[in-house]
């Protein structure tokens, strides 16, 4: 199917998402579409797959306009969407979450559901267990079963937004396969992204959005400097991680049994010292997480000891008291409030709020954090009106002075190349007031260069501790597969 989108234009109060935008895809094409955060990339999609409605422009669709009122009128036209956080019911069983949406009415052949569910995993090459709860499955397995639960209700232009966010290497590999395949067979891909070297691998052209518009189109591959500079309207440097003195240790875990959702961590034993950052690599699932949520207090080990600057913090509470703080990877599900302003948010992260607030000294306030943090935002927009990356601008910004240990899951995750850059550049400054820093990444280049050492986990044991000057990429994926050594 070929597809057009003609001057499209989508406003939310005083903010123009999409000013104007066209662009065309055709049949078996892979199209990129490349932009900062808040570019107006995700709007033009959720506009295309009916989740917004626009405010003037045309979508053609092999020469028909359509009327898409909501994501029903998008998928009877053959468009379906795979978001960020892939939409499957997670107290669903897989089959159950597969067939929902469909137009079979009250009455539905789960027998035929499931035996077409399975013919299009094995297709893939996806390994799905239909009697499974959909909330075990990793982000990369929810993909997988919301792309065949597309395909299954007639999808013939597939939008992806962000898809490698959060899913391991593997995934990631077969993602781009099933991608390649789909186009082969003529289907119209758009895939939506702010990585510019896997817009380079995977697509044939891309069109560039900046704060709205396009700023230009161009056939791959084409010189990474030339879509830097449609993306921000400037070249941008990636601050290199200076040596810092370490001090001693601040977090310390010893022979700690973890057990979380997806898997039980056993005999763990790791140290942090002050000053310094370690990474924590592996496929999702493999005991990160376990180990971010035990060193923030929330989540109490089966056995061993977790002492922060020598002490033994008992509750989460206790933790915040001697200066731990975590950011989780699920900003809006874990960090911030839905329906709370980011006026709100300041109000709530202030320890020395008083008991009666000033609004208007407190708005002053959220406006001088919005400036300075250089969040897209106004003091009275609500938390899941900001992109991803202005998300994690509000979360930093949110962040307390003075902190012994800052635990991060995933920090750049679905951020761009200069949002990135800024993000570490004001978590390394930290690092000379003595705060130590551990955090969790999918990004292999992230972690060897920020890392001082990177910790290797794989199936809820950390195989290897990594100086990350020496490690290679090579290596790192190696190991996260389980193996110790190349052989």
């Amino acid at each position: 199917m070929s597809l057009e989108l003609r001057d499209i234009r989508k406003r939310f109060g005083p903010v123009q998402a999409n000013d104007g935008v066209s662009l065309t895809v055709e049949a078996g094409e892979l199209h990129g579409l490349l932009g900062e955060n808040g570019a107006g990339k995700s709007t033009l999609m959720k506009i295309l797959s009916g989740f917004y409605t626009a405010d003037s422009g045309e979508i053609v669709l092999d020469g028909r306009t359509l009327d898409i009122r909501g994501p029903g009128d998008a998928i009877e036209a053959g468009i379906g969407m795979l978001h960020q956080d892939p939409l499957v019911f997670l107290p669903f069983t897989a089959l159950d979450s597969f067939i929902a949406g469909s137009p079979g009415g009250f009455v539905i052949d789960r027998r035929q559901a499931r035996k077409e569910m399975m013919e299009l995993a094995e297709r893939f090459g996806f390994d799905l267990d239909p009697n499974a709860p959909a909330r075990e499955f990793t982000i990369g397995a929810r993909q997988q079963l919301e792309i065949i639960r597309l395909l299954w209700l007639g999808a013939r232009v597939l939008i992806l937004d962000e898809p490698t966010t959060g899913i391991s290497a593997t995934q990631r590999e077969r993602l781009f396969e099933t991608l390649k395949q789909l186009a082969s067979e003529g289907m119209s891909v758009i895939f939506v992204s702010h990585k510019l070297e896997e817009v380079e691998e995977l697509c044939s052209r891309v069109t560039v959005l900046r704060q709205g518009r396009v700023t230009g189109e161009r056939e791959l591959p084409c010189p990474a400097d030339e879509l830097v500079e449609l993306m921000f309207g400037k070249s941008v440097v990636i601050q290199t991680k200076e040596p810092v003195e370490l001090g001693k240790p601040v977090l310390e875990v010893q022979h700690a049994t973890l057990e979380d959702e997806l898997v039980t961590v056993r005999d763990l034993s790791l140290s942090v010292r002050e000053g310094e950052v370690v990474g924590l690599a592996g496929l999702e699932g493999s005991g990160q997480r376990a180990l971010l949520r035990a060193a923030a207090g929330l989540l109490k080990p089966r056995s061993g000891t977790i002492r922060i600057d020598g002490r033994t913090p008992r509750t989460y509470h206790e933790f915040l008291d001697v200066g731990v703080h975590y950011l989780p990877a699920g900003r809006l599900e874990e960090g911030l409030l839905q329906g709370m302003t980011i006026t709100e948010h300041f109000v709530l992260a202030d320890e020395s709020t008083p008991f009666f607030v000033d609004w208007d000294e407190a708005e002053q306030q959220a406006a001088e954090e919005i400036r300075a943090h250089f969040i897209k935002g106004r003091p009275d927009s609500n938390a899941e009106e900001l992109s991803g990356g202005n998300q994690q601008r509000l979360l930093l910004a949110m962040l307390p002075d003075h902190l012994r240990l800052l635990l991060m899951q995933h920090p750049t995750r679905g951020l761009d190349i200069e949002s990135a850059a800024w993000v570490w550049e004001q978590l390394l400054a930290r690092r000379h007031d003595g705060t130590a820093i551990m955090f969790a990444s999918s990004d292999l280049d992230e972690l060897l260069m920020y890392s001082d050492r990177i910790a290797v986990f794989f199936s809820g044991e950390v195989i290897d501790i990594l100086d990350a000057r020496t490690a290679t990429v090579e290596q790192l994926g190696y190991l996260i597969g389980g193996v110790r050594a190349a052989s």
